[in-house]
This record gives C-alpha cells, structure tokens and sequence, in this order.
C-alpha cells in the first residue's frame, strides 16, 4: 500500500492563513485609522452666517459674540444656550456640551458677561 505526501497540503494551507492574516491585520488597521481620525476631527470652522442688524440693547450684546467660547471658532447662531438671561452662542453641538458641564470655565472669554 503507497502512503500519500501531505506535506505540500499543509505547506499551501499554511501560505493561505499567512495571507488571510495579511488581510484581516490591514483592515484592522485602517478601521483603527479612521475611528482615530474621526474621533479627534473636532469641531470644524465654519463661516459665520451675515448678522441681522441690532434693534436693542440686548440684540446687540448677542452680535458682539462673533467667536465660540470653547474652541475660538466662528459661531454658528444656530447653536446658542441660554445662560444667566444671555444668549451664549457656539460653532458646534460638541461646544455646547462642554460649556454646558462647566459654564464658569468659559464665561470670563464671552464679551456678553464683560
């Protein structure tokens, strides 16, 4: 009875794994890549929309605030919180939130609080 090589079987199996590895190593490493470059994207700049002109006192303090408190980006006067009766507005939600935890931090940059 001839007995059969296996030798060059588990050679070739042994060469398919190495290049699964190969594989599954790069897309781990480029899924790590874009969750880091998501996650420490920030907060993006973003053009200030054109100012209404001020009717009173109280509009024109709000128009003053042309930068976010928290990363010195040009606000968006879509996102604002109300904060001891001023509006406080920011360039991002992300913004707002830090603000929000810890509002004192931040009031002494705003010129509405001045």
């Amino acid at each position: 009875m001839e007995q059969e090589d296996f030798s060059n079987v588990s050679l070739r199996k042994g060469r398919k794994m190495d290049k699964h590895r190969k594989i599954v190593w790069a897309s781990l490493v480029v899924v790590a890549l874009l969750i880091g470059l998501t996650a420490f994207s920030g907060c993006k700049k973003k053009s200030a929309p054109a100012a209404a002109p001020a009717t009173n006192k109280a509009a024109s303090m709000d128009i003053m605030q042309k930068t976010c408190p928290v990363e010195g980006n040009p606000i968006n006067k879509d996102v604002f919180v109300e904060y001891k009766g001023k509006k406080v507005y920011f360039c991002c939600a992300d913004c707002k939130a830090a603000f929000d935890k810890d509002p004192e931090k931040y009031v002494a940059k705003l010129p509405q609080f001045k």
